[in-house]
């Protein structure tokens, strides 16, 4: 954990900090973390470093990272300057047959690679994949988008909903000792490219993989009172909490796609899911590894305690 976060520590208080992280290396060893990438942290070269770091310490420590990057940022520009502007629905991106092949030439042409060399640069093993290799994913086209309660919705074009994750590919490579790293690209039965949104691919391919965890990095602390007020911060929600503030609007535009992720996460079996904030450098390592943790934690049943992880210190929030 070198960097910003041990910069001036004596070698006592070096040592604290690794103490303080083994009850979680302990109970994460052996463990599947289904990681969202995205945001801030995908654009920013230092960060970027850092993450692709982060990954390569979970895996050395024991632990299986599977990644699932976005790259909406990379593809709004290329439609751009394309002469294509952007539309979106609900966080969603509206996708027609152009969009869709602009989508992929970005996400697993040009960012998947980008994340692989970043990871293997950092002494890990990186696999890039997309969800049609060996049929990872299995895609149909997305229903029409409601904007409004009652109305007909938008139809999304070339947007897929994910039916089912084939984790073969992903077993193989995880035991082999490689960090699979996901482009949220898939096909329908006819072989027509959809474009997947990365957060509900994560969540899909967490609760397949019965992943111990998934991380979505954002660019926001997480989930907000006030999206107006950066200061209020809800460290833990519940799945119910959750879906009352999309209702009454506190969590909108492209936050829902990512709650939403968290909570069908929670509905396929995994035990936690967290949102948190990826301009935070080494977000990954203090959101597991420290007892404060960062970011907000939704989870499915009523209430959360110390004694889920065997041995962390009381008030860990893990």
């Amino acid at each position: 954990m070198s960097g910003p976060a041990t910069n001036g520590l004596s070698s006592a208080e070096k040592a604290e900090v690794l103490v303080e992280a083994l009850p979680y290396i302990r109970t994460f060893f052996g463990k599947t973390v289904v990681i969202k990438y995205g945001g801030a942290a995908m654009t920013d070269a230092a960060l970027k470093e850092m993450v692709a770091l982060d990954i390569v310490l979970l895996r050395y420590i024991g632990m299986n990272p599977v990644i699932v990057h976005g790259g909406g940022r990379e593809i709004t520009d290329v439609m751009r300057r394309l002469g294509k502007e952007p539309v979106f629905v609900n966080g969603l991106r509206v996708t027609d047959g152009e969009t869709a092949q602009i989508a992929e030439m970005v996400l697993t042409g040009k960012i998947n690679q980008d994340i692989v060399t970043l990871i293997n640069r950092g002494g890990g093993k990186a696999l890039g994949l997309s969800g049609k290799d060996a049929n990872l994913v299995v895609a149909r086209r997305k229903a029409p988008e409601a904007v409004a309660e009652g109305d007909a919705g938008i139809d999304l074009g070339y947007v897929g909903r994910v039916v089912a994750v084939n984790t073969e590919i992903i077993d193989v490579v995880c035991r082999e000792g490689f960090i699979p790293v996901v482009s949220p690209v898939g096909c329908d039965d006819g072989g027509a490219t959809l474009n997947i949104n990365a957060d509900h691919l994560a969540a899909h391919l967490a609760g397949a993989l019965a992943a111990y965890k998934l991380v979505v990095l954002t660019d926001v602390d997480g989930i907000l009172k006030d999206p107006s007020d950066p200061g209020s911060l809800v460290p833990q929600v519940s799945i119910a909490e959750a879906r009352e503030m999309i209702g009454g609007g506190r969590i909108a535009s492209g936050m829902i796609p990512k709650v939403d992720a968290c909570i069908t996460a929670l509905e396929k079996g995994v035990p936690r899911t967290h949102i948190i904030d990826g301009r935070e450098p080494h977000s990954l390592l203090l959101e597991m590894f420290t007892n404060r943790g960062i970011g907000t934690m939704i989870i499915g049943g009523q209430g959360w305690s110390p004694s889920d992880v065997a041995g962390t210190v009381s008030g860990a929030r893990r």
